[in-house]
């Protein structure tokens, strides 16, 4: 059953379903179908005590199923709303495993949602906002915006790493495996919609659709591998459109590419509305990552798969870029900062993810509830926030310039050496686009070894995506082949870093400098903190005043921007 939250959240709401045996496979292992079903009547729930009207599932994001549940275990389901945009709602969900017998309770997947509210006769409704209120409620509220960013720039991510990619179809050579002729992989059903699969208003529930998809894509892999599949994935996928009780869903699926270890199975749901009716809905794709365990839970090697000429050909290609974009967004999206080296290779194919990352590092940085004011110096402060493995700061001003204006100014590294001492010169190696560049950074500072230090940094920048949103400039070391450590300078990185510049006024604004220090930079930072210093308020002293110098001649450039 599903239930509000006791907690101060209006929009949380707990699901706790015991597995029975009419929910598990031939295995006793809970389906995912079902599963999904559980994910997406939650995430529905919580998204109507928001929006106050009847809500539809728009999309979903990467799913990663990180283990199987096994009859008799209780699964528990979070779901609350992040963020509400204009018309639609981001929905975050948390699922765990209760063995009620031991006491275990171990996570299941994280998934994030977009709902879509609806009025009478299917017309959009404006949502109230969200006010988050405790510290991982404001750092979800934030990120959810970069989610959206990178939600609407996904198709675009395929066709261009697609259009970098050789034409020709490469088929993988395995030991002692023939290729098995995905057709022999095609599978196609039909399912009549009854009112038990609709919402009040007629509508096929979202979940119930991805469950019927999930048959017909596990049917598809198990003709490949001759074995039971396990669904370890499902990537972001979107729902066209409606459908509605007394609709014929046909569900097709085919497997597109055997890698070694998993296969990608493409799935697809049309509706029509009478048994002789031609023309077919487009409700919904997917693609669905399935392994192979042996009894040790190990994954096994699968057959390879021979393509179809044209279409079949194409899906293989697709497969193989849509693995490299998983694995991007799995390992720069979802990682921990401490999980990953500092400066990531950064490729024309992974850009979205590292901006993405780039800019959610310092939001969730901003977020933090427990900064505590170290230093005050006429209108400079000085904040720090202490935690297991990283000392950060932030130094904050209002400075009498419009945001934007601001936020124009800073976004440029090229000029941060007419108010920063520190720095020697910027160079843009790469405009990657225009909310991102790449500049080539050299220190004044002196390293240990007596050679001046360079960065690789990643810019990243943002306007805010509603009101009480801040204008941000994020900085964070990448490597590049085209700029590889030399022997005159040693090399620096930094993890995260920016500006947040929010507006007070027209004419004023509070802007703020974070850094989360990392060891090369940590004896500078505390000699600050500990008044032994007093070069971070100079520097931002001379910041304002850089700022103050240069706004007027911004009020032309900004009209372009």
């Amino acid at each position: 059953m599903a239930s509000p939250s006791p907690t101060g959240n209006p929009t949380e709401v707990q699901m706790s379903q015991l597995v029975l045996p009419c929910h598990t496979n031939h295995r006793g292992e809970l389906s995912t179908g079902q599963l999904l079903k559980w994910i997406d009547t939650a995430a529905c729930l919580s998204a109507e005590r928001h929006a106050g009207c009847p809500c539809v599932t728009a999309s979903m994001d990467d799913i990663y199923f990180e283990h199987t549940i096994s009859v008799g275990q209780v699964v528990n389901i979070k779901a609350k709303v992040n963020r509400a945009f204009n018309s639609s709602m981001e929905v975050g969900i948390q699922v765990s495993y209760e063995d009620l017998c031991s006491g275990k309770h171990c996570s299941i997947c994280k998934a994030y949602a977009t709902f879509v509210a609806q009025g009478p006769s299917g017309s959009k409704v404006k949502l109230k906002p969200l006010t988050p209120q405790t510290e991982e409620e404001k750092i979800e509220h934030s990120i959810a915006a970069e989610r959206r960013r990178m939600r609407l720039v996904h198709k675009d991510t395929l066709k261009d790493l697609l259009t970098r990619s050789p034409r020709e179809t490469e088929l993988e050579t395995r030991d002692g495996s023939a290729a098995v002729p995905a057709e022999k992989t095609r599978v196609e059903s039909v399912e009549l919609v009854l009112p038990p699969h609709a919402n009040h208003q007629g509508n096929t529930f979202g979940g119930q659709i991805m469950a019927w998809m999930e048959n017909v894509a596990t049917i598809a892999a198990s003709r490949l591998c001759h074995a039971h599949p396990t669904l370890q994935a499902i990537e972001m996928f979107h729902f066209r459109g409606p459908s509605q009780v007394g609709d014929r869903l046909v569900l097709k699926a085919i497997v597109n590419n055997a890698f070694k270890n998993s296969m990608e199975v493409g799935v697809c749901a049309e509706a029509y509305g009478q048994e002789m009716s031609v023309s077919r809905r487009h409700i919904n794709s997917a693609f669905m990552t399935f392994v192979v365990l042996d009894q040790e839970g190990r994954p096994c090697t699968l057959p390879m798969v021979a393509p179809e000429p044209g279409d079949g050909e194409r899906r293989y290609r697709e497969a193989s870029a849509r693995k490299k974009i998983r694995l991007d967004r799995k390992y720069v999206v979802s990682c921990k900062q401490t999980e990953v080296p500092l400066s990531v290779p950064w490729d024309q194919s992974n850009k979205v993810y590292l901006s993405y990352n780039n800019v959610s590092a310092l939001k969730t940085l901003v977020a933090k509830a427990n900064w505590a004011l170290a230093r005050e110096k006429e209108k400079v402060r000085m904040y720090t926030l202490e935690e297991d493995k990283f000392l950060s700061f932030r130094i904050e001003m209002s400075v009498c310039i419009a945001a934007g204006r601001a936020f124009s100014l800073l976004s440029d590294l090229r000029r941060r050496q007419e108010w920063d001492s520190h720095y020697a010169s910027a160079e843009l190696v790469q405009q990657v686009d225009d909310d991102d560049m790449i500049y080539h950074v050299v220190s004044q500072t002196l390293s240990c070894e007596n050679k001046p230090q360079d960065f690789v940094i990643l810019a990243s920048r943002r306007k805010p995506c509603s009101k009480g949103d801040p204008y941000v400039v994020a900085f964070r070391s990448v490597t590049l082949p085209t700029h590889p450590a030399s022997a005159d300078f040693t090399r620096g990185e930094t993890l995260c870093s920016g500006f947040c510049i929010w507006p007070e006024s027209e004419e004023t604004s509070k802007v703020a400098y974070y850094n989360q220090a990392t060891p090369g930079y940590l004896n500078y930072v505390t000699t600050n903190v500990a008044g032994l210093s007093s070069n971070f308020c100079a520097t931002f002293e001379a910041c304002e005043k850089f700022l103050l110098k240069n706004k007027e001649e911004l009020i032309v450039q900004l009209q372009d921007l």
